[in-house]
């Protein structure tokens, strides 16, 4: 989608926000929100029957029973990444592992990273950069064809 104003249209740039929340549909309301709060430290704000509304960090998590819930991981890529203080990282690395979560994948990338699942199959990553430090990589290690459009130190 391009930014640009068309007739009485003003352009989309600068209207979101972020991120408001995050929705992931399980099988077992329980046993999610156990995972959710004891293993990976949420805040549980409120729950009922079918759901149960988390904090991680400032990001609102919904958990909603769903009988379509998946029964495992997809094969694609998709993830939902939580941002972690680098000097927290390897503590609570190894608090995921020693509680025997499942990994799915080895960290590649810049940075400190830990590949994660759910109970119900949701890739999941403990991430400890940020943007920046990620275009910073990239740009020292550029690839053909590899652009960046805005600069890491023009970054808010």
């Amino acid at each position: 989608m391009n930014s640009q104003a068309t007739g009485d249209q003003p352009p989309a740039t600068g209207f979101l926000r972020g991120l408001n929340h995050l929705t992931l549909a399980v099988s077992e309301l329980q046993r999610s929100v156990d995972f959710y709060e004891t293993v990976l430290g949420c805040s549980l704000v409120s729950r009922w029957s079918e759901g149960a509304y988390l904090l991680a960090g400032s990001l609102w998590l919904a958990l909603i029973v769903d009988p379509e819930t998946r029964k495992g991981p997809l094969p694609e890529y998709t993830h939902v990444a939580f941002d972690i203080a680098p000097e927290h990282f390897k503590a609570f690395s190894e608090r995921l592992i020693q509680a025997e979560v499942k990994i799915w994948k080895d960290n590649l990338s810049e940075g400190d990273s830990l590949y994660v699942l759910d109970p119900d199959g949701h890739k999941l990553e403990i991430h400890a950069t940020d943007l920046r430090s990620r275009l910073l990589a990239k740009r020292a290690a550029a690839k053909e064809g590899y652009q960046i459009l805005i600069q890491p130190e023009d970054l808010p």
